[in-house]
């Protein structure tokens, strides 16, 4: 593993035990440039874990905590009148960092939400009649409960497409809570201590991008993302009504950029099938719509990416 690598993930875990499939998520997106969505029930340490990765980083980062009563201009700013020269100024809000982290995005309404979509997007942010770049890295880090919670407000379709990965934060095991208790009980959480800077992260991103796809895994890849589009064509007739639509070109586009960078992290010069199907639920879950009749037979999205999984041939 590489020495950069290691020495982040030596720090996150000073106070995060175990979610390896978390910190694998979040070093993929820093690796790719894609924002990642974090779901799980609250107190499972999704907050603690964007902190301490901006901190390992020394990174600019900025927190948003969405709530119903929340204004587009909250996140991007807004222009304040200046009577003094009688004109106005901008006032630029939270999306102007490096790591901005989004904490339960879906506790407010889609109109909020929707103020993301420009800068996760393009990665510049409109106010008045003025454009303004933001400077990379640029992540968003947004958590969200589970729609089954009080209060929730389901993200519409576009936002969801342009997050790179959906990760679900679960419970930890038995071991791991009792070491968790135990830590917070002697107050034994370590400092975040910075460890790489911003140009050792374009270095190691540089190193990921370079990984080798062979032709056959790269078409492996799109094989995944049309059978989300038509099922019929690989024997998946049982599942076609459950899907409303299937997974956008940007899914393609992340897979192929997420499996260099999960072949990097452990350690390997070339991308095979196995790093595909590591990554393949995360990429996917998000992008695929289903249908009514999916969700009354309680279908998930997960499952029918696992039956793609089986169905699709291997390399």
């Amino acid at each position: 593993m590489n020495l950069i690598v290691k020495n982040i993930r030596d720090e996150i875990a000073k106070v995060i035990v175990g979610q390896e499939k978390l910190i694998d998520g979040l070093l993929i997106g820093l690796l790719t440039r894609g924002h990642i969505l974090l779901e799980g029930v609250p107190g499972l340490a999704k907050t603690t874990a964007v902190n301490a990765l901006a901190g390992s980083l020394g990174l600019d980062f900025k927190r948003v905590q969405f709530t119903p009563d929340l204004l587009p201009s909250d996140i991007i700013g807004t222009e304040i009148y200046d009577p003094s020269n009688n004109s106005f100024k901008i006032k630029r809000g939270p999306v102007f960092t490096n790591l901005l982290l989004a904490d339960e995005i879906n506790r407010a309404p889609a109109k909020v939400q929707s103020a993301l979509l420009e800068v996760m997007q393009e990665r510049q942010v409109t106010i008045g009649d003025e454009t303004f770049k933001i400077s990379l890295p640029f992540l968003v880090m947004a958590t969200q409960n589970p729609v089954e919670q009080e209060g929730a407000y389901e993200l519409p379709e576009a936002q969801l497409d342009r997050f790179l990965m959906k990760i679900i934060v679960g419970y930890n095991t038995k071991e791991e809570e009792l070491e968790i208790a135990r830590r917070v009980a002697n107050d034994g959480f370590g400092k975040i201590e910075q460890v790489a800077s911003i140009k050792d992260l374009e270095t190691i991103r540089q190193e990921a991008m370079d990984i080798h796809i062979d032709e056959e895994v790269e078409k492996y890849i799109v094989e995944l993302v049309f059978a989300t589009r038509n099922p019929e064509e690989y024997g998946l007739e049982k599942i076609a009504p459950y899907i409303e639509f299937g997974a956008s070109p940007r899914a393609s586009i992340d897979m192929y950029k997420a499996s260099r960078a999960v072949a990097y992290l452990k350690g390997r010069d070339f991308v095979s099938p196995i790093e595909v199907a590591y990554i393949a639920k995360e990429i996917l879950r998000h992008r695929i719509v289903l249908s009514y009749e999916a969700e009354a037979d309680g279908i998930t999205a997960d499952s029918i990416v696992d039956k793609i999984l089986r169905a699709v041939d291997i390399p």
